[in-house]
């Protein structure tokens, strides 16, 4: 079976040394395995989308010598197949009123959960279990002001490009057993997912765009990918070895080594 993995950045602003980590993982694992990489822009939050960004995250990963197989996906042109899945599940889902604070608000849809354990095995973090109704509840589907949710639009979106090999931000671990729920609910296949360790900032909290993480250098490629894999665990050479990006990705393709990266790392 034909290995289908993806990038799906949210064009809240530029990319980060974090989305790069992200990014090179989930190439690696797909190209490797001799399989297909696709790119996905979840642009659905229009609220939180930062104008121009999602162009900047496509240049700033051509500049890195990505790759990605076929045209790239936008979730703002999928509505009609999020409402066909909101559909398809309405047995299971109800019109919620209620904020988390208990306040009137207007109608959001959510998804019922149980207390059944939902498990997965993760190639990095090993062996996960949640129980959705005690450590999640009833979680939404479609928001109170009329946008999907990531976890219905992911799940769809996956299925729909036959994405099969998942390996993203440690960040998303506690949401993987939501989708799973999902995917089972709507007669998907699982795919498989690894979640790489976070990269943190000197304050210890995760590099991201609320955090003002500095965006990606364009002009020092070699050695910001060679930093990006040694973070992964990779035992990369110095980036003097490299006479251009496409030495470096063949290098790092053929050396690919999941089972070296430590789920502790930071």
């Amino acid at each position: 079976m034909l290995t289908i993995g993806r990038f799906a950045p949210s064009p809240t602003g530029p990319l980060h040394f974090g989305s790069l980590v992200a990014a090179t993982a989930s190439y690696l694992a797909a190209r490797q395995a001799g399989g297909n990489w696709l790119l996905r822009i979840e642009d659905l939050d229009k609220p939180r989308e930062q104008p121009g960004a999602a162009d900047v995250i496509i240049q700033t990963l051509r500049h890195y010598g990505f790759e990605w197989d076929g045209d790239i996906l936008y979730q703002s042109q999928r509505h009609e197949a999020y409402r066909a899945a909101l559909a398809a599940l309405q047995e299971h889902t109800y019109a919620c009123t209620r904020s988390r604070k208990g306040l009137p608000t207007l109608p959001s849809i959510r998804l019922r959960t149980h207390n059944a354990p939902i498990c997965f095995s993760d190639s990095i973090q090993g062996y996960y279990c949640q129980c959705l109704t005690r450590d999640v509840g009833d979680f939404v589907l479609l928001r109170a002001d009329g946008l999907f949710a990531y976890q219905l639009a992911v799940v769809v979106d996956d299925a729909f490009q036959g994405v099969n090999q998942v390996v993203r931000g440690a960040d998303l671990l506690d949401n993987t057993p939501r989708q799973i729920f999902l995917q089972q609910l709507l007669g998907f296949t699982q795919p498989t997912y690894a979640h790489v360790p976070l990269v943190l900032n000197e304050h210890g909290q995760k590099l991201s765009k609320q955090n003002l993480a500095p965006a990606l250098n364009t002009s020092a490629r070699l050695q910001t990918l060679v930093s990006a894999l040694r973070f992964l665990g990779q035992t990369c050479p110095d980036a003097s070895e490299f006479a251009t990006l496409s030495n470096l990705w063949d290098w790092a393709i053929a050396h690919w080594d999941i089972s070296t990266i430590r789920h502790s790392q930071a």
